[in-house]
């Protein structure tokens, strides 16, 4: 399932130079990824009452093309990896301009955190499928977790 959200830019997202700022980018991304898993039946309230939240090991953010103040643009999201258990996951997002045209790439690597333990922890039951029916990118892998000594 390809998941994409389309988003009007504001004045906010720019910098004095008319770009948009790179962190604009992440943080667009970042919704994209709360909107995923509110579409998979795992809200912000799933994450409050399993004391479940996601972190980033990793962010990396390929710039392509310029974003133009007012445009409007797309991200998408795909599944890059994941372990067995769930535990870890990678996922890739594109974003487009207005125009179509591949405007930056982001990469991230993350994990589930339990709140309480802060401690890596594996989703429950609830939050083991949330992937199940991501898209997959041409480069998807399984995230091998070493053991545990």
């Amino acid at each position: 399932m390809t998941f994409q959200i389309t988003f009007p830019t504001k004045w906010s997202d720019f910098d004095p130079n008319r770009h948009m700022r790179h962190t604009a980018y992440n943080e667009y991304a970042a919704e994209v990824r709360v909107r995923y898993f509110k579409s998979q039946n795992f809200s912000i309230d799933e994450f409050t009452k399993h004391n479940l939240g996601p972190i980033l090991f990793e962010e990396y953010t390929s710039f392509r093309k310029e974003i133009n103040l007012g445009e409007n643009i797309s991200v998408n999201m795909k599944l890059s990896g994941i372990s067995k258990n769930s535990e870890r996951w990678k996922l890739t997002h594109e974003v487009f301009n207005e125009a179509g045209q591949l405007s930056a790439i982001i990469k991230v690597h993350g994990a589930w955190i339990d709140l309480s333990k802060r401690k890596l922890t594996i989703p429950p039951k609830e939050a083991q499928s949330l992937f199940t029916n991501a898209e997959r990118t041409a480069d998807f892998e399984e995230i091998i977790l070493k053991s545990k000594s």
